[in-house]
């Protein structure tokens, strides 16, 4: 991952609306600038959240929002201030796509979870309409972000993320599996269809055709 980059977004609602209300303790590996903490906090205001970042900038943001917020390579050792802790839920929001071994990192940290503890992963998915459509037209050119993310080594789809992820992690049970994304209404959602239409349409295809019209696969899993 480039260490001189900040990640800063609005979050990732969807996600974070998969935590139960009960989870006391966070653990968000990869937190760019705390978005995400940010969202939790203003939902759960007695949670105490830690995270993980590359960068001391994004470290210094997301401070704000944090209990602490360690600078270290998520490939390397767990943070020693995180060693010893347990977790309520751990968060891997776009994140493992980065990375040389994901499987190894999410095996490693979740042993840092509590009995019944969750992991939250997002990833984006490599086959939504919009890539196909880009790949169908012979563009394959990495970029400064998005699915093509000049820095990502590893691609998803929802058929594969979930066993790609997993599988080396016996010790975690799937228990929701969905995406969130857009079917391509383009002027009729501008000009024609109400708002409510188009959600509705953009619910249905990500229900029926997840892989087609996903943009990111959510996953959650559950500490046995």
């Amino acid at each position: 991952m480039n260490q001189d980059r900040v990640y800063k977004n609005d979050g990732n609602s969807p996600l974070i609306s998969l935590l139960d209300d009960e989870a006391l303790q966070v653990l968000d590996v990869g937190c760019g600038a705390g978005d995400n903490a940010a969202l939790i906090r203003s939902r759960l205001s007695g949670c105490r959240i830690y995270g993980i970042t590359h960068s001391a900038a994004e470290a210094e943001l997301a401070g704000r929002y944090m209990t602490a917020c360690a600078v270290r390579d998520i490939e390397g050792d767990i943070p020693s201030e995180f060693a010893a802790m347990r977790f309520d839920a751990i968060i891997f929001s776009h994140v493992l796509e980065h990375l040389r071994d994901p499987g190894a990192v999410l095996l490693k940290f979740s042993q840092l979870l509590r009995r019944k503890g969750m992991v939250l992963i997002a990833v984006p998915n490599a086959l939504s309409w919009a890539m196909r459509w880009q790949f169908l037209r012979g563009d394959f050119e990495y970029r400064a972000d998005g699915v093509l993310d000049e820095t990502h080594l590893r691609f998803f789809t929802y058929k594969t993320a979930d066993g790609f992820l997993l599988s080396r992690c016996p010790q975690l049970t799937l228990v929701s599996k969905h995406v969130t994304g857009s079917v391509p209404l383009w002027w009729l959602r501008r000009y024609i269809l109400p708002r409510r239409a188009s959600n509705f349409l953009d619910a249905m295809g990500c229900r029926f055709w997840p892989n087609l019209f996903g943009g990111q696969i959510l996953l959650k899993a559950v500490h046995d």
